[in-house]
């Protein structure tokens, strides 16, 4: 359920604005100062999905604010072409963010943490590398998109899409239509008779497609043609380096397709933080901790303290 006390602002980002929930406490002071987490949708999702009507807005009935953001290029947010997934705009939007955060007289600046869901998890690790303005690190069934773009999502042949995408690319700045790729099936019953047997797609299927998390600008579409970044992108790269801030990764033990159980023990694994945690849910799958209260609550047992602590 979203939270009561929301403020919709727009936020500069490099030539358009990014469209942003603020969910406040509910006894919200504007003489004080919080400590602030910034929440990132998966990809193809939006603001109004989990990342702002299940973790943000419970992070602010625990007392901070939390402000989650759409993508540039999706949602509510400018940018042109729409439905582009660039990673490397994916992960500068956070600092607009921050930019936007650290001027606005409740907000510590010195306790501003991230929560990422999927994608947005991906995005929040490969973020908080760089912009040493993020003191907490949360991600929930991280997704590295980059990998994905490799693997599944191009049946193991990069380099063939990468082909495809250039001829795309070309056919479009010659006058020929978009070519916009629905990343999922269009109902659960069509993802049946499709005969899918992968527990993520099958699920995404369900969250996406009906009344469970169906939202107005929460499309699960790409354009094909500014794909190729993509490809060649990591959310981990030099997470060994780099990646040093306190770090709480919760993972399903329910694996699927989209790899997120691989990925949080991965980044576990790589992160050169001193202080992380990796928590295993058991019995949920990567869509159970989008919006199911069981799942979503036992990371939110361990996330709420965790921000506490460190923020």
């Amino acid at each position: 359920m979203p939270s009561e006390n929301v403020e919709h602002v727009n936020i500069k980002a490099l030539a358009w604005d990014i469209a942003a929930d603020i969910h406040f406490p509910p006894d919200f002071d504007r003489n004080r100062t919080y400590a602030t987490v910034i929440s990132a949708h998966p990809t193809g999702s939006c603001k109004e999905q989990t990342a702002g009507n299940v973790y943000a807005a419970e992070l602010a009935r625990q007392g901070f604010v939390a402000i989650a953001f759409d993508a540039s290029f999706q949602g509510a947010s400018g940018g042109e072409p729409r439905f582009t997934e660039d990673p490397a705009f994916r992960v500068r939007d956070f600092s607009y963010v921050i930019d936007y955060l650290v001027i606005q007289p409740y907000v510590d600046e010195n306790r501003i943490g991230v929560l990422g869901i999927c994608g947005g998890g991906g995005y929040a690790i490969n973020a908080t590398m760089t912009e040493r303005r993020i003191k907490a690190l949360g991600a929930v069934t991280p997704g590295n998109v980059g990998r994905l773009m490799r693997e599944g999502f191009v049946n193991y042949d990069p380099l063939g899409a990468l082909e495809a995408i250039a001829a795309q690319r070309t056919a479009e700045a010659r006058g020929q239509d978009a070519l916009v790729n629905d990343l999922l099936p269009p109902s659960p019953g069509a993802a049946e008779e499709a005969g899918v047997t992968d527990i993520d797609v099958r699920e995404a299927t369900e969250y996406y497609k009906t009344d469970r998390g169906r939202a107005e600008h929460g499309a699960t579409s790409f354009l094909f043609s500014r794909q190729a970044a993509l490809a060649g992108w990591d959310a981990f790269d030099r997470a060994e380096v780099l990646l040093a801030q306190p770090m709480c990764v919760v993972v399903g033990n329910r694996p699927g397709g989209f790899g997120a159980y691989r990925a949080g023990f991965e980044i576990y694994g790589r992160a050169a933080s001193k202080d992380k945690e990796l928590v295993v849910v058991e019995g949920a799958s990567h869509y159970d901790l989008y919006d199911q209260p069981e799942a979503t609550g036992k990371a939110l047992e361990h996330l709420i303290p965790f921000y506490r602590e460190h923020l």
